[in-house]
């Protein structure tokens, strides 16, 4: 991951409410032969005693569970919109174009819970993506009761403490006030993402140039 300063935000609340927002996201891992492992699943952040912690699960003995099982250092990465940056609309055109994105990749040791925390993790991420309607028919305790003892058995729960959280905000934060005006300008004509990146870099404008 880049680390360079001017792609950082230092509001951690930004970086937090970045995860919310993109929820879905790879995990990875090395399996026994030190080969890399990786699935992607919908996980949610949570505060526990001033420590960030991702919660969610996966499907009994896949590659990627027995792995975790064996190794449990995990890397999670959440990505969220991105686009190409045509050095043509920079006000020094005569360099290399490039690619705007944000993403942010967290740390940490996975651990398995057993049957009652992963009731609770189904009760806690079945309430979150129905936006809290209690009165929902798939929420976890709306589900028949006989459907519901069969999926636990397919599948496990698990949290990972967060050991470090990092970011890369890659906005055009080293361009001059012309080209960054310039490049919000043209991303706003084109696809949803260029769109939501042009948001994201006119939200950060005053920040930038005073």
């Amino acid at each position: 991951m880049y680390s360079l300063p001017y792609y950082k935000d230092h509001d951690k609340a930004v970086v937090i409410d970045f995860v919310h927002r993109y929820p879905f996201a790879y995990v990875s891992g090395c399996d026994a032969n030190q080969r890399p492992v990786a699935t992607q699943l919908p996980l949610l952040i949570q505060e526990r005693d001033g420590k960030q912690v991702l919660i969610g699960h996966i499907m009994k003995n896949t590659a990627h569970h027995k792995a975790f099982l064996q190794y449990d250092n995990v890397l999670v990465v959440f990505t969220g919109r991105h686009t190409y940056v045509s050095a043509t609309w920079y006000s020094t055109p005569n360099i290399a174009s490039t690619w705007n994105y944000m993403s942010v990749q967290a740390r940490g040791r996975i651990v398995f819970l057993d049957d009652a925390g992963l009731v609770d993790v189904l009760r806690k991420t079945s309430l979150h993506f129905e936006e809290n309607d209690q009165a929902s028919s798939t929420v976890y305790d709306n589900l028949p009761s006989d459907y519901t003892q069969r999926l636990q058995q397919a599948i496990v729960a698990f949290e990972i403490e967060v050991e470090e959280l990092e970011h890369t905000f890659k906005l055009s934060q080293d361009r001059d006030a012309v080209s960054y005006q310039n490049i919000i300008d043209k991303l706003k004509t084109q696809d949803t993402d260029s769109q939501e990146i042009a948001r994201e870099m006119q939200q950060r404008k005053t920040q930038l140039f005073d």
